[in-house]
């Protein structure tokens, strides 16, 4: 949830062509993601959603305050089967 006393600030500098700025929301859920689930997708055992979410929301916050910008990609194209 963006904090409105604290709005996000625009990069002072140009974007790698395809890249844009990561809204802290979606920085939020893939760290959440990350502390809930191993790297094969299995559910980690000590990883509560709501732990998880709280340490998610408290990261992205110290790394706006730190002054961090994450890129991120476009989406991969869609694969053809032909």
């Amino acid at each position: 949830m963006p904090d409105p006393s604290n709005p996000p600030v625009p990069p002072r500098f140009p974007l790698p062509p395809g890249h844009s700025v990561a809204p802290s929301e979606e920085v939020a859920d893939a760290l959440a993601y990350a502390l809930r689930y191993d790297e094969r997708g299995r559910p980690r055992p000590s990883g509560g959603q709501l732990v998880a979410s709280l340490a998610a929301e408290h990261l992205v916050k110290h790394l706006e305050r730190a002054g961090f910008l994450v890129l991120k990609l476009p989406p991969a194209r869609l694969h053809s089967a032909g």
